[in-house]
């Protein structure tokens, strides 16, 4: 049999920190596969080593067939359109066996995963602050937000399994870009539920900007309702669960019937205010941000003109791009970037980019 190899495809931040997770999850992976698998990763963009770098390594230690997977717990463009890009060049390129699975999803053991993170900060609450009854608390779930309401739908998916199976008195879910609503809108209209705690939790797999980004609105908000007791959830991270999910995705690769991907996909099928992207060519665009990592220019809040003490989003707001969302820790600011460049492609408009809760709301932030 042909030697198999494993690629793990993360998206990459200029955050040291959401890096440094990203490759400890790929170094706990090998112990829930079969012994002789190798094992790499790689990035998308903002971080080394990018994803052909990892299909190199495990060309050389000999591997004929090479199972793919997208570090990222929901399918959007990034998971669509960019990976496989990168993926079907490099596999007509080397002539390589290479096959692309499911992102992680919405499985049972996310959710149970997500659960421990809320029971974790449930618990952290009641014993510091007060019991009070998961009843009389609200849960708000923050996901990426992303210009596909496919993956959008499965945030709002994962925050009401969590609700209706731990029971919470309400549930509200946000995102943190390009989609509405954004945080703090969305905390803003928690304020006026009549809910006296809240847990705020990230459905993250890893830190960076946006987490930063989604804790500094949760204590600005904390602040102007003292009443309200705000309560910050870890994110995911390596969670045993979320390292079992990993696994799977890998090895159903190789079943009989491998599960397909993105059954409700915009570029598919017609999606509710989004068919006119059917069929819509699927190109990567982030060759021109390969590998550049945390020293880039304008990458961090210190170096930033529109930010004091996180990144609020505001510096898209601006640069036409407000789909693409490419912010300070999980790819920054779009004058970052050179645009300059010709694409034979446009992406299309998200329809919703002035939306009053969503990019536009940033504004707010400075006034």
């Amino acid at each position: 049999m042909s030697k198999v190899g494993v690629m793990i495809c993360g998206h990459g931040s200029r955050s040291q920190v959401a890096v440094d997770e990203f490759a400890v999850l790929a170094q706990k992976l090998p112990a829930l596969l079969p012994d002789d698998w190798e094992v790499d990763y790689g990035y998308l963009e903002f971080a080394n080593p990018v994803i052909r770098d990892g299909l190199d390594r495990l060309r050389e230690k000999g591997c004929e067939r090479i199972l793919a997977v997208p570090g990222m717990l929901f399918a959007a463009m990034h998971t669509k359109n960019d990976i496989p890009t990168v993926l079907n060049t490099y596999g007509k390129k080397h002539g390589v066996n290479l096959t692309y699975g499911r992102e992680l999803g919405v499985d049972p053991r996310m959710i149970a995963a997500a659960g421990d993170r809320v029971r974790e900060a449930v618990e952290r609450a009641n014993s510091e602050l007060g019991e009070l009854p998961l009843s009389q608390t609200c849960l708000v779930v923050i996901g990426r937000g992303a210009s596909d309401p496919d993956a959008n739908g499965n945030v709002a998916k994962v925050a009401r399994m969590l609700q209706e199976g731990m029971g919470f008195g309400w549930c509200e879910t946000g995102y943190s870009g390009v989609t509405f609503p954004l945080v703090e809108p969305c905390l803003d209209h928690v304020t006026r539920l009549g809910y006296k705690r809240v847990i705020v939790f990230p459905y993250f797999l890893f830190a960076g900007i946006l987490i930063d980004r989604i804790y500094g609105f949760t204590d600005q908000v904390a602040a102007a309702n003292p009443g309200i007791d705000f309560v910050k959830a870890g994110y995911l991270k390596d969670h045993p669960k979320v390292l079992e999910t990993f696994a799977e995705r890998v090895t159903e690769q190789i079943g009989d019937v491998v599960p397909p991907t993105c059954g409700t996909c915009k570029y598919r099928t017609q999606v509710l205010g989004f068919e006119a992207e059917v069929g819509a060519v699927q190109e990567s665009h982030h060759h021109h941000v390969e590998g550049q990592g945390a020293n880039a220019p304008g990458a961090t809040v210190a170096t930033c003109d529109l930010c004091d003490d996180f990144c609020t989003g505001e510096c898209r707001l601006d640069m036409g791009h407000h789909h693409h969302d490419h912010e300070h820790g999980e790819g920054h600011h779009h004058h970052d970037h050179d645009h300059s460049h010709s694409h034979d492609h446009e992406h299309p408009e998200y329809p919703h980019a002035k939306h009053p809760h969503g990019p536009e709301s940033a504004r707010k932030v400075k006034g």
